[in-house]
């Protein structure tokens, strides 16, 4: 079995405004299984729609002291490599559609526009984002997908590989100096100067439909993963970023399960925690600095403002780890020692990460009920997204990996 990275640092907070019960009627405007029918339907039409798997990791269940771990294993997602997948192209659906009604009198036919058999219509729209990596390839291919034209912008940090995996799906790639936020607001400045349409995963003042529609896309991965369960997860650990991955996570499960549902634990990384410094504040806080870490799609410094009422009330604690924890349970799954063998990129292990760390801490365990009987659910949320980057931190190729599962 590989050994965890022996006293790595980690931050732990309970959420004193956690609370249970019904899913609240105020947050449906936001997120609803309603409108999550809806997205499904569409997503479900695309080339290429597959369930991802629901993967049991029994030896490691057993090695932190829980009942069952399942691992909800994105790598596979419409040959993407993550679930964003499901909310950037669902994002640039819903705004083309919306386009198209604006500039005609008569209705869209959305299954012709699902289809790409609408491309002519839409080509001279272009749509944009900023991005670490797999909201932008996310947006890139839904725009291929339809014929909408893109442009893409990654900040300093962003890999090579993960610009050039965008620009294989006909987008231009910008690079941007400073952080994630920066090229957030410089895509927004160019599209305002050169009207094109911003498909963020982020919300803010007066932004807020395409993120609805992002996280929205997002909950169909969860629908899939309470549908390939046997009983309820009692606990969920679940990627932070900008917050919307986790306020899809959130919504969907409390409105499944009422009063009832799981304990959500938001995992992000040390240097960039902005959801966890919001939850010690009481209010959205952002951070600064360059935000530099290893799980690159988590490298975000200001929380979305519509993710944020869901995550206060929702959630029951969050932490922050190491770059070397989220290392740590990359080679676990690699190296099988969690009773199952997978490749999982460096944010896509974040929420296994995280558990694997909590699980060292009797008061942190104690503080969230996590013991012998506990059921978590954790989504793997990208697979080796950057190859080179995966190679080098696990030590072989994620193609030699899925070979081993899969010989």
């Amino acid at each position: 079995m590989t050994q965890p990275v022996a006293a790595s640092p980690s931050i732990f907070l309970t959420n004193p405004r956690h609370r249970r019960g019904p899913y609240p009627n105020r947050f449906r405007a936001t997120l609803s299984r309603e409108a999550g029918a809806r997205a499904a339907a569409v997503i479900r039409s695309w080339s290429g729609y597959a369930p991802t798997p629901l993967v049991s990791l029994p030896k490691l269940a057993a090695d932190l002291g829980v009942a069952a771990i399942s691992y909800k294993d994105e790598g596979g997602r419409f040959g993407l490599g993550s679930f964003k997948a499901l909310g950037g192209a669902h994002a640039v659906f819903r705004l083309l559609a919306g386009e198209l009604e604006r500039r005609s009198v008569r209705p869209t036919d959305l299954a012709a526009l699902a289809a790409g058999r609408l491309a002519d219509a839409v080509a001279d729209i272009t749509v944009t984002c900023a991005t670490d990596g797999n909201h932008g390839r996310s947006v890139a291919w839904g725009a291929s997908l339809f014929g909408a034209r893109c442009v893409i912008f990654v900040h300093a940090t962003v890999s090579e590989g993960r610009a050039e995996a965008i620009r294989r799906f006909g987008a231009e790639v910008i690079r941007t100096t400073g952080n994630y936020d920066d090229s957030v607001r410089e895509a927004a400045r160019m599209a305002a100067e050169k009207g094109w349409f911003v498909v963020f995963d982020t919300s803010y003042p007066g932004y807020v439909d395409v993120p609805r529609d992002v996280m929205q896309g997002y909950a169909v991965m969860v629908e899939e993963a309470v549908a390939a369960l046997d009983r309820p997860p009692t606990h969920v650990f679940v990627q932070g970023g900008v917050g919307g991955l986790a306020a899809a996570v959130t919504a969907e499960l409390w409105e499944t399960y009422g009063a009832d549902a799981p304990t959500v634990v938001v995992v992000e990384p040390l240097t960039a925690a902005c959801l966890y410094e919001s939850a010690r504040a009481g209010v959205v806080t952002a951070v600064g600095g360059d935000l530099d870490t290893l799980m690159a799609g988590l490298a975000c410094g200001e929380p979305s403002l519509i993710a944020w009422p869901i995550l206060d009330e929702g959630v029951a604690a969050f932490t922050a780890i190491s770059d070397a924890t989220a290392v740590d349970a990359m080679r676990r799954l690699a190296d099988g020692s969690t009773g199952a063998t997978i490749v999982g990129g460096e944010s896509g292990v974040a929420g296994l990460a995280g558990l694997i760390d909590l699980s060292a801490h009797p008061d942190r365990r104690a503080a969230i009920g996590l013991d012998a009987s506990s059921r978590v659910l954790v989504f793997g949320s990208e697979g080796d997204s950057d190859p080179e980057l995966y190679r080098n931190l696990v030590g072989r190729s994620g193609d030699a990996v899925r070979a081993e599962a899969h010989p």
